[in-house]
């Protein structure tokens, strides 16, 4: 079965439901279940933004023209 046909017998299922205790449940659990981008990420591009935020937190900061004159 195809997403879209899942979707389409999903939303028939839930027209079916009278509960409306239920239905306020999966409006939760679907409103929570929008996607993170961290956890969209691998472990090595989280590490690396960890890392960042460390050296950010250290003040290791540097202006971004001096970003721009060393990749120039």
């Amino acid at each position: 079965m195809d997403i879209k046909t899942s979707k389409i017998e999903l939303v028939k299922m839930i027209l079916n439901i009278e509960n409306d205790t239920f239905i306020q449940r999966l409006t939760d659990f679907i409103n929570n279940e929008k996607a993170d981008f961290w956890n969209e990420l691998n472990a090595e591009e989280q590490a690396e933004i960890k890392r960042g935020i460390e050296q950010l937190n250290q003040g290791n900061r540097k202006s971004y023209k001096e970003v721009l004159d060393k990749i120039s």
